[in-house]
């Protein structure tokens, strides 16, 4: 081997050595820590002011409001229900239909209870469901 050769060869191995670390790391669970946790996880709890205009529909039973990618649904004089807005067939965002009562996926049709059960497929698993306490005007998702 000519010293030319070495000299290439070893500057390549070198290269590969010090940049390998770096595309590794890049794909590493790590980057969790860089996304929003859905709530349940400690320290990710929502929290919703019932006093802010925002949230006036929670005002009465019936009303609902949206927060991130979950709905709040008033069921009792003082109860609530939070479902997520993605949809458990193919995570599309689904929305409540406040005419027929029940939450829609715009993507293929599948339909919910407001208690999250599937009424309609495809879907074939409830909306996941977030436990809600109320403190004064304030509600805690969890």
């Amino acid at each position: 081997m000519e010293r030319i050769d070495f000299i290439k060869k070893f500057a390549l191995g070198g290269s590969i050595l010090l940049t390998a670390p770096v595309i590794f790391s890049s794909c590493s669970d790590d980057d969790e820590d860089l996304e929003p946790n859905p709530p349940g996880n400690s320290g990710n709890d929502i929290t919703i002011d019932l006093t802010s205009s925002t949230y006036a529909s929670l005002g009465t039973v019936g009303g609902y409001a949206y927060t991130g990618d979950i709905i709040v649904f008033r069921t009792g004089q003082s109860t609530y229900l939070a479902l997520s807005k993605v949809c458990t067939h193919q995570g599309c965002t689904v929305a409540y239909s406040h005419s027929d009562g029940n939450v829609l996926c715009p993507c293929h049709s599948s339909r919910f209870s407001t208690g999250g059960a599937v009424l309609n497929g495809p879907a074939t698993s409830s909306l996941k469901k977030y436990d809600v306490e109320k403190d004064g005007d304030t509600l805690t998702i969890t």
